[in-house]
C-alpha cells in the first residue's frame, strides 16, 4: 500500500461507520428504504444499467455498500472493493438487513489480486468522486481493464474536474491545472460538531484534468462510447460531474498481468 493510500485508509476509517449511521441511518433503516425501489437508488446512472441479472459486478471503492445492495437486490453479484473497514461494516449489515450477500474486499485497488480478478467481471462501477485518490491514474486503468471481461463495460462516474474551480458562491479559482498531491479534509468531517473536527485524519488528493481521465481510458484499451456531462446538484448550469461508458472490446499491451 503506497503513502497516498494508507493515508487515505487511516482517515477513511475515522469514525465513517458512525457518519453513514447519521446520514443514511441504521443499516436496517437504510435496507428498508432501499428494499421499496432499488432502482431509484442508482439515482442518475439508473440509465446506465439494463438486464443485470446474472452479472458479475466490481463496485471499485463502494463505500458503504448503498450503490451494491441495490445491484444485489436486482439480480446481479456484486463485489466492493474499497479501503475502509468501517465502510466495510456498514455495507455487510445493510446487505444483511436487505436479504442479500455482496462480497466485500478491503485493501487498496493497486493490490489488487489479479490472479483471482482478472478478466472476472462483466461490468466495473465506479462514482462518488474516487478518481482524486489515485495519483496514478494510468496504473489503476490498467488495473480496471485487467478485471473486466472482453465484451465488458465501465460506467465511471466522478466530480467534473471544473467544480473544484467554483466555490459553493459560483465563485471561480483558476486551479485547474494544479494536479501535486495535497491534502484535503475528509469527506464527512462537516457532518460533526466542530469540537469534534479537530481529531479527523486529512485525506491525500491528487487531482486529474478532464483531459487526463479521457485519455487515460482511451489509451489503455477500452473503447470509450459516450461521455455524458451532469448540472450541479440544484440544477445549477455548471458541469458537477460526469459519467463515461467503456467498453472492453479487445486486449491491450498496457493491460496488468
Amino acid at each position: 500500500m503506497n503513502n497516498q493510500s494508507s493515508q487515505n485508509k487511516l482517515a477513511w476509517e475515522h469514525r465513517a461507520y458512525e457518519f453513514w449511521c447519521k446520514k443514511d441511518g441504521t443499516p436496517e433503516n437504510k435496507a428498508k428504504e432501499i428494499m421499496k425501489n432499488p432502482e431509484a437508488a442508482l439515482k442518475k446512472h439508473k440509465p446506465y444499467f439494463d438486464r443485470i441479472e446474472g452479472m458479475k459486478i466490481a463496485n471499485i471503492c463502494g463505500s458503504n455498500g448503498r450503490k451494491a445492495v441495490p445491484l444485489s437486490i436486482l439480480g446481479a453479484d456484486v463485489t466492493v472493493f474499497d479501503l475502509s473497514e468501517e465502510n466495510r461494516r456498514y455495507a455487510l449489515e445493510l446487505a444483511h438487513h436487505a436479504g442479500v450477500t455482496i462480497q466485500y474486499i478491503t485493501g487498496d485497488i493497486y493490490d489488487i489480486d489479479l490472479k483471482t480478478y482478472k478478466d472476472s467481471f462483466d461490468l466495473l462501477y465506479l462514482e462518488g468522486g474516487i478518481l482524486h485518490y489515485f495519483d496514478d491514474i494510468d496504473q489503476l486503468m490498467t488495473i480496471l481493464f485487467s478485471m473486466l471481461k472482453r465484451g465488458g463495460r465501465m460506467i465511471l462516474s466522478d466530480y467534473h474536474p471544473v467544480k473544484r474551480c467554483i466555490d459553493e458562491d459560483l465563485r471561480y479559482h483558476p486551479v485547474y491545472f494544479e494536479q501535486s498531491l495535497c491534502k484535503g479534509d475528509i469527506a464527512y468531517k462537516q457532518f460533526f460538531d466542530k469540537s469534534e473536527q479537530q481529531g479527523f485524519p486529512d485525506v491525500s488528493l491528487k487531482f486529474h484534468t478532464l483531459s487526463e481521465i479521457i485519455n487515460s481510458v482511451v489509451k489503455t484499451g477500452f473503447t470509450l462510447d459516450r461521455f455524458d456531462e451532469h448540472r450541479g446538484w440544484k440544477g445549477e448550469n455548471i458541469p458537477w460531474e460526469f459519467t463515461i461508458l467503456a467498453g472492453k472490446i479487445r486486449s491491450s499491451k498496457y493491460a496488468a498481468v
